[in-house]
Protein backbone atom coordinates (compact mmCIF):
# COMPACT_ATOMS: atom_id res chain seq x y z
CA UNK A 1 0.00 0.00 0.00
CA UNK A 2 1.54 3.59 -1.09
CA UNK A 3 0.44 7.05 -0.53
CA UNK A 4 2.01 10.37 -0.40
CA UNK A 5 1.07 11.83 3.15
CA UNK A 6 3.07 14.38 4.28
CA UNK A 7 2.57 13.45 8.37
CA UNK A 8 5.35 11.39 7.44
CA UNK A 9 3.36 9.05 9.65
CA UNK A 10 4.90 12.54 11.47
CA UNK A 11 8.20 10.90 12.49
CA UNK A 12 15.62 13.77 7.66
CA UNK A 13 19.08 13.42 8.08
CA UNK A 14 28.76 14.87 7.75
CA UNK A 15 28.62 18.01 7.00
CA UNK A 16 31.28 19.43 4.59
CA UNK A 17 31.94 15.64 2.65
CA UNK A 18 35.30 14.96 1.53
CA UNK A 19 36.37 16.19 -1.92
CA UNK A 20 36.05 13.02 -3.23
CA UNK A 21 32.73 12.73 -2.59
CA UNK A 22 30.47 10.41 -4.54
CA UNK A 23 26.63 10.92 -4.89
CA UNK A 24 24.95 7.88 -2.81
CA UNK A 25 27.46 7.31 -0.22
CA UNK A 26 27.33 8.47 3.63
CA UNK A 27 30.19 9.56 5.07
CA UNK A 28 30.19 9.66 8.51
CA UNK A 29 32.75 11.69 10.40
CA UNK A 30 35.35 11.68 13.26
CA UNK A 31 34.51 13.44 16.61
CA UNK A 32 36.90 16.28 15.50
CA UNK A 33 35.84 16.65 11.91
CA UNK A 34 32.08 16.06 13.00
CA UNK A 35 32.56 19.87 15.04
CA UNK A 36 34.20 21.67 12.10
CA UNK A 37 31.70 20.14 9.74
CA UNK A 38 28.59 21.14 11.79
CA UNK A 39 29.91 24.66 12.65
CA UNK A 40 30.70 25.00 9.00
CA UNK A 41 26.88 24.18 8.44
CA UNK A 42 25.39 26.18 10.69
CA UNK A 43 27.42 29.10 9.71
CA UNK A 44 25.06 29.08 7.01
CA UNK A 45 22.11 30.05 8.29
CA UNK A 46 23.48 31.07 12.35
CA UNK A 47 25.43 34.13 13.70
CA UNK A 48 28.96 33.28 14.78
CA UNK A 49 28.40 34.14 17.67
CA UNK A 50 25.01 31.90 18.37
CA UNK A 51 26.71 28.84 17.72
CA UNK A 52 27.39 26.09 20.47
CA UNK A 53 29.17 23.22 19.44
CA UNK A 54 26.53 21.26 16.91
CA UNK A 55 23.74 24.44 18.15
CA UNK A 56 22.56 27.30 16.58
CA UNK A 57 20.98 29.01 19.54
CA UNK A 58 18.69 31.34 17.46
CA UNK A 59 18.54 30.04 13.75
CA UNK A 60 18.03 32.81 10.66
CA UNK A 61 15.02 32.08 7.73
CA UNK A 62 13.30 29.22 10.55
CA UNK A 63 9.52 29.26 9.34
CA UNK A 64 7.07 31.60 10.32
CA UNK A 65 9.88 33.64 11.74
CA UNK A 66 10.43 32.13 14.70
CA UNK A 67 13.75 32.52 16.69
CA UNK A 68 14.35 28.74 17.26
CA UNK A 69 17.44 26.72 18.31
CA UNK A 70 18.70 24.12 15.84
CA UNK A 71 21.13 20.95 17.17
CA UNK A 72 22.57 19.32 13.98
CA UNK A 73 22.56 15.62 14.21
CA UNK A 74 24.78 12.97 12.93
CA UNK A 75 22.08 11.25 10.68
CA UNK A 76 22.86 13.25 7.47
CA UNK A 77 22.83 11.69 3.84
CA UNK A 78 23.93 13.46 0.42
CA UNK A 79 22.91 12.35 -2.84
CA UNK A 80 21.69 13.70 -6.35
CA UNK A 81 17.82 13.50 -4.77
CA UNK A 82 16.69 15.69 -8.22
CA UNK A 83 17.21 14.88 -11.51
CA UNK A 84 18.76 18.50 -12.24
CA UNK A 85 20.97 20.08 -10.17
CA UNK A 86 23.44 19.92 -7.54
CA UNK A 87 23.98 17.10 -4.99
CA UNK A 88 21.56 17.97 -1.73
CA UNK A 89 22.60 17.08 1.50
CA UNK A 90 19.91 16.37 4.24
CA UNK A 91 20.75 16.70 8.11
CA UNK A 92 18.28 15.65 10.77
CA UNK A 93 18.28 18.19 13.61
CA UNK A 94 16.06 18.73 17.14
CA UNK A 95 14.58 21.79 18.14
CA UNK A 96 12.67 23.24 21.24
CA UNK A 97 10.62 24.77 18.53
CA UNK A 98 8.75 21.78 17.70
CA UNK A 99 5.87 19.75 19.25
CA UNK A 100 5.82 15.96 19.49
CA UNK A 101 3.62 15.91 16.09
CA UNK A 102 7.35 17.01 14.40
CA UNK A 103 8.80 14.47 16.40
CA UNK A 104 10.73 17.60 18.02
CA UNK A 105 12.71 18.74 14.82
CA UNK A 106 13.24 18.36 11.23
CA UNK A 107 15.57 18.32 8.26
CA UNK A 108 18.35 21.04 7.32
CA UNK A 109 18.81 20.88 3.90
CA UNK A 110 21.66 22.46 1.78
CA UNK A 111 22.97 22.29 -1.60
CA UNK A 112 26.57 20.59 -2.22
CA UNK A 113 29.18 22.45 -4.87
CA UNK A 114 32.28 21.02 -4.43
CA UNK A 115 32.89 21.57 -0.48
CA UNK A 116 30.80 23.99 -0.38
CA UNK A 117 27.03 24.15 1.54
CA UNK A 118 24.26 26.46 0.27
CA UNK A 119 21.53 26.74 3.05
CA UNK A 120 18.24 26.07 1.27
CA UNK A 121 15.45 26.09 3.73
CA UNK A 122 14.10 23.92 7.34
CA UNK A 123 11.83 21.14 6.88
CA UNK A 124 10.16 20.32 10.12
CA UNK A 125 8.96 17.09 10.74
CA UNK A 126 10.79 15.78 7.44
CA UNK A 127 13.31 13.71 9.28
CA UNK A 128 13.69 10.15 8.27
CA UNK A 129 16.00 7.32 9.91
CA UNK A 130 18.70 5.02 9.30
CA UNK A 131 18.16 5.65 5.74
CA UNK A 132 20.02 4.02 2.65
CA UNK A 133 20.82 5.80 -0.52
CA UNK A 134 20.47 4.14 -3.90
CA UNK A 135 21.15 5.24 -7.40
CA UNK A 136 18.19 5.40 -9.34
CA UNK A 137 20.05 5.79 -12.77
CA UNK A 138 23.06 7.80 -13.94
CA UNK A 139 21.96 10.96 -13.13
CA UNK A 140 19.75 10.17 -9.89
CA UNK A 141 19.72 8.40 -6.30
CA UNK A 142 16.90 7.57 -4.38
CA UNK A 143 16.87 8.04 -0.72
CA UNK A 144 15.05 5.47 1.49
CA UNK A 145 13.92 5.86 5.26
CA UNK A 146 12.53 3.97 7.99
CA UNK A 147 10.13 6.74 9.48
CA UNK A 148 7.73 6.28 12.83
CA UNK A 149 5.54 8.13 15.19
CA UNK A 150 4.52 7.30 18.58
CA UNK A 151 0.73 8.14 19.84
CA UNK A 152 -1.31 7.52 22.72
CA UNK A 153 1.08 4.55 23.21
CA UNK A 154 0.61 3.17 19.13
CA UNK A 155 3.66 2.95 17.72
CA UNK A 156 3.03 3.65 13.50
CA UNK A 157 6.63 2.80 11.50
CA UNK A 158 7.08 2.99 8.02
CA UNK A 159 9.61 2.49 5.13
CA UNK A 160 9.45 5.02 2.62
CA UNK A 161 10.94 6.45 -0.40
CA UNK A 162 11.38 10.21 0.47
CA UNK A 163 10.44 12.40 -2.75
CA UNK A 164 11.97 15.66 -3.49
CA UNK A 165 10.36 18.03 -5.71
CA UNK A 166 11.06 21.21 -6.87
CA UNK A 167 7.70 23.93 -6.55
CA UNK A 168 7.43 27.36 -7.27
CA UNK A 169 9.89 29.90 -6.63
CA UNK A 170 12.82 26.86 -6.76
CA UNK A 171 11.42 25.48 -3.24
CA UNK A 172 12.57 22.05 -2.78
CA UNK A 173 9.91 20.18 -0.95
CA UNK A 174 10.44 16.36 0.57
CA UNK A 175 7.33 14.39 0.93
CA UNK A 176 7.18 10.73 1.62
CA UNK A 177 6.07 7.63 -1.20
CA UNK A 178 5.22 5.11 2.01
CA UNK A 179 6.25 1.54 0.30
CA UNK A 180 5.25 -0.30 3.85
CA UNK A 181 3.45 0.25 6.87
CA UNK A 182 3.31 -0.86 10.15
CA UNK A 183 1.84 -0.62 13.43
CA UNK A 184 2.30 -1.72 17.23
CA UNK A 185 0.13 -1.64 19.78
CA UNK A 186 1.47 -3.35 22.62
CA UNK A 187 2.43 0.35 24.53
CA UNK A 188 -1.62 1.45 24.30
CA UNK A 189 -3.14 -1.94 24.77
CA UNK A 190 -0.86 -4.38 25.86
CA UNK A 191 -0.96 -6.63 22.78
CA UNK A 192 -1.24 -6.31 19.29
CA UNK A 193 -4.95 -6.88 17.81
CA UNK A 194 -5.40 -8.35 14.41
CA UNK A 195 -8.98 -8.38 12.24
CA UNK A 196 -10.14 -11.98 12.03
CA UNK A 197 -11.47 -11.56 8.22
CA UNK A 198 -8.55 -9.45 7.23
CA UNK A 199 -4.97 -10.79 5.79
CA UNK A 200 -1.28 -10.38 7.20
CA UNK A 201 -0.69 -7.59 9.97
CA UNK A 202 2.81 -5.71 10.51
CA UNK A 203 3.88 -4.57 13.60
CA UNK A 204 7.28 -3.33 13.46
CA UNK A 205 9.89 -2.47 10.53
CA UNK A 206 14.01 -2.57 11.45
CA UNK A 207 17.43 -3.06 9.76
CA UNK A 208 16.87 -1.38 6.64
CA UNK A 209 19.08 -2.18 3.89
CA UNK A 210 19.65 -2.01 0.28
CA UNK A 211 17.84 -5.43 -1.21
CA UNK A 212 19.41 -8.51 -3.11
CA UNK A 213 18.83 -6.56 -6.56
CA UNK A 214 18.96 -3.22 -8.00
CA UNK A 215 15.77 -1.29 -7.48
CA UNK A 216 14.99 -2.94 -3.83
CA UNK A 217 15.29 -3.00 -0.75
CA UNK A 218 15.13 -4.76 2.32
CA UNK A 219 14.24 -4.89 6.57
CA UNK A 220 12.81 -7.02 9.02
CA UNK A 221 9.46 -7.70 9.48
CA UNK A 222 7.63 -8.68 13.07
CA UNK A 223 3.89 -9.32 11.79
CA UNK A 224 1.34 -11.74 11.92
CA UNK A 225 0.65 -14.07 9.22
CA UNK A 226 -2.70 -15.94 8.08
CA UNK A 227 -1.95 -18.71 10.48
CA UNK A 228 -0.93 -16.68 13.33
CA UNK A 229 -4.20 -15.01 12.79
CA UNK A 230 -5.82 -17.88 12.62
CA UNK A 231 -4.31 -19.05 16.20
CA UNK A 232 -5.58 -15.85 17.47
CA UNK A 233 -9.09 -15.69 15.86
CA UNK A 234 -9.84 -19.93 17.09
CA UNK A 235 -8.07 -21.23 20.18
CA UNK A 236 -6.55 -18.06 21.05
CA UNK A 237 -3.16 -17.14 22.73
CA UNK A 238 -2.32 -16.64 26.25
CA UNK A 239 -3.80 -13.32 27.01
CA UNK A 240 -0.99 -11.01 28.83
CA UNK A 241 -1.11 -9.97 32.61
CA UNK A 242 -2.28 -6.17 31.46
CA UNK A 243 -4.62 -5.75 28.81
CA UNK A 244 -6.20 -1.78 28.24
CA UNK A 245 -8.16 -2.71 25.35
CA UNK A 246 -11.60 -4.43 25.02
CA UNK A 247 -12.07 -6.48 22.07
CA UNK A 248 -14.38 -5.66 19.18
CA UNK A 249 -16.09 -8.10 17.17
CA UNK A 250 -14.03 -9.93 14.45
CA UNK A 251 -10.70 -8.56 16.65
CA UNK A 252 -8.02 -10.94 18.39
CA UNK A 253 -4.82 -10.99 20.85
CA UNK A 254 -1.66 -11.48 19.30
CA UNK A 255 0.36 -10.63 22.37
CA UNK A 256 4.28 -9.77 22.50
CA UNK A 257 6.25 -12.61 21.51
CA UNK A 258 3.68 -14.81 19.25
CA UNK A 259 4.51 -12.54 16.05
CA UNK A 260 6.68 -14.05 13.80
CA UNK A 261 9.85 -11.93 12.09
CA UNK A 262 11.03 -12.05 8.47
CA UNK A 263 13.49 -10.28 5.84
CA UNK A 264 11.20 -8.89 3.63
CA UNK A 265 12.28 -7.96 -0.10
CA UNK A 266 10.49 -4.51 -1.20
CA UNK A 267 10.53 -3.40 -4.93
CA UNK A 268 11.11 -0.15 -5.59
CA UNK A 269 9.48 0.18 -8.76
CA UNK A 270 5.69 -1.71 -7.79
CA UNK A 271 5.98 -0.90 -4.53
CA UNK A 272 5.31 -5.18 -3.95
CA UNK A 273 6.49 -6.27 -0.31
CA UNK A 274 6.81 -10.13 -0.11
CA UNK A 275 9.64 -12.79 2.10
CA UNK A 276 12.96 -12.85 1.06
CA UNK A 277 13.37 -16.56 -0.84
Amino acid sequence: MRTSHIAFLSAFIPALLAPAFSAGMLFMPSPAHAANNDRALLATFCASANIKGSTCTRARSYPDGRACDVKLTQERYAGRFLAAGNALLAVNYESECEPHATDFGGVALFEQNGTAHRFIRFLPGAQGHDCIVLAKDAQQDLLICTVGHMGQGILESGVARMEFSKKSGKRIEIAPDFLLRAEDAVNAYGSNVVMCNEGPKYFGLSNLAAGPRRNTVAVDVDYADNETIRTACGEGFPKPKELYHDLAPGEAFVPPGSEKTKRFTIDLLTGNAAPAE
